[in-house]
């Protein structure tokens, strides 16, 4: 039996009750037929009906923006309480220990937004610090009772967790109405560490994570399984790594036995880091460049260095549609010109995690880089981001990373 509704409603088109029907859970302004007769307070809880009344699910409402509704139950009997959101992270927490090996959960996604039904969430474990990046209204408001929660459903499994910080400097806030913040957010009665600098296992390498200043949360985790396919190649190779950042693939190739491994970044910031975390791993085979990529690649084409193993994982190029042309561009260039450099039978690992450079625009890119170098791509692996970031089928947002491996022939 359905419980008695007596949450504000919206009435949605044909197009939006079908994309919602399809999986997707987002409500567009645009495709809203009938609006409440008060308009709710922003961040609390409304229906979402079908143009013939139906229900198709509640969620939270963002009056700042274009999404004015976002799905988070689409059962009519849920009741959103705290015993509600416990059984949501156990869910998720439940997940991460089936899909990933053990050694990998103390550095994981535990929540990936819509893909774990948590709109606008992010949260990722670093050893022993939760990093949460909240980019929805609805979410914003619910921290005071959900991230009490995660501390609590992880350490009831025997994890330790030591502090939650926040990572709210996302310029995104804004369309939600949120100012940019970043710090550690209050457990009840408990004190936080004093340092923002922690260290994680990944691969069987060491990373030192400045949660605080790091980029995003502080380390990407969504490559871990595509770092250990380059370590088990690399043995015996030349490598090298562009747009290296903390220098998590050259650490993997290094420790996976390659002769010489160079990390290359535009940022010494990070090449820094990179340096920092060989010297931690004691990796000797390892040098490091502070070179802008689109510059490096020409340059060695042209002196004949010897690379026979090369990494591209370059950040976004594009972050909306209107860009991705250029953006394509962009990645054109720089795979054309590794595999211009690669002798042939070397090998080249290569990737987007741009969601808009979709997997159908990459592959076109990169055999239209492959015909101009005159070069062959013998397809090695073709894998997405690690399981800890799910890929939900009818959020098409969700699926964002692309990783190719190819030997050059």
């Amino acid at each position: 039996m359905k419980s008695e509704r007596s949450y504000p409603i919206y009435k949605v088109s044909k197009k939006a009750e079908a994309s919602l029907v399809g999986g997707h859970p987002w409500v567009y302004e645009n495709d809203i037929l009938e609006f409440p007769e008060t308009e709710p307070e922003n961040g609390t809880l409304a229906d979402v009906v079908s143009p013939k009344g139906a229900y198709l699910g509640t969620g939270f409402v963002s009056l700042k923006s274009k999404i004015r509704v976002r799905l988070i139950s689409r059962n009519a009997n849920d009741t959103f309480d705290a015993s509600f959101w416990r059984r949501r992270v156990e869910y998720a927490w439940a997940y991460r220990k089936t899909v990933l090996e053990s050694a990998d959960l103390s550095a994981c996604r535990v929540i990936f937004g819509e893909a774990d039904q948590f709109p606008g969430l992010t949260v990722d474990r670093f050893n022993n610090i939760l990093v949460t990046q909240t980019l929805s209204v609805g979410m914003e408001k619910l921290k005071p009772v959900l991230f009490p929660l995660l501390a609590e459903v992880l350490r009831a499994d025997g994890q330790t967790i030591d502090g939650i910080y926040e990572r709210n400097d996302e310029a995104l806030r804004a369309k939600e109405g949120l100012e940019q913040s970043k710090g550690w957010f209050e457990l009840p009665g408990e004190n936080h560490p004093a340092s923002t600098q922690t260290e994680i296992c990944e691969n069987g390498v060491y990373y030192h994570v400045d949660f605080e200043n790091g980029q995003k949360t502080g380390f990407f985790l969504d490559q871990k399984y595509n770092r250990r396919a380059v370590a088990r190649l690399a043995a015996g190779h030349t490598v090298l790594d562009c747009f290296t950042h903390t220098g998590s693939f050259a650490l993997n190739a290094a420790s996976g036995g390659a002769a010489r491994v160079t990390a290359a970044d535009i940022s010494a910031d990070a090449i820094a880091m990179a340096q920092r975390n060989a010297e931690r791993n004691g990796l000797t085979n390892m040098d490091f460049l502070c070179e802008d990529t689109f510059e490096l690649l020409p340059r060695l084409e042209k002196e004949g260095h010897p690379y026979d193993f090369i990494i591209l994982d370059p950040p976004a190029f594009t972050k909306a549609r209107r860009t991705v042309e250029n953006a394509m561009r962009g990645y054109k260039e720089i795979n054309y010109r590794a595999m211009k450099l690669l002798p042939r039978g070397g090998y080249l690992a290569t990737a987007s995690c741009s969601h808009f450079a979709t997997e159908e625009l990459f592959i076109k890119m990169l055999r239209s880089a492959a015909k101009d170098a005159h070069r062959q791509l013998r397809q090695i692996e073709v894998r997405q981001q690690a399981p800890d970031h799910p890929i939900l089928w009818g959020v098409p947002e969700t699926n964002y990373l692309k990783f190719f491996l190819f030997q050059v022939i």
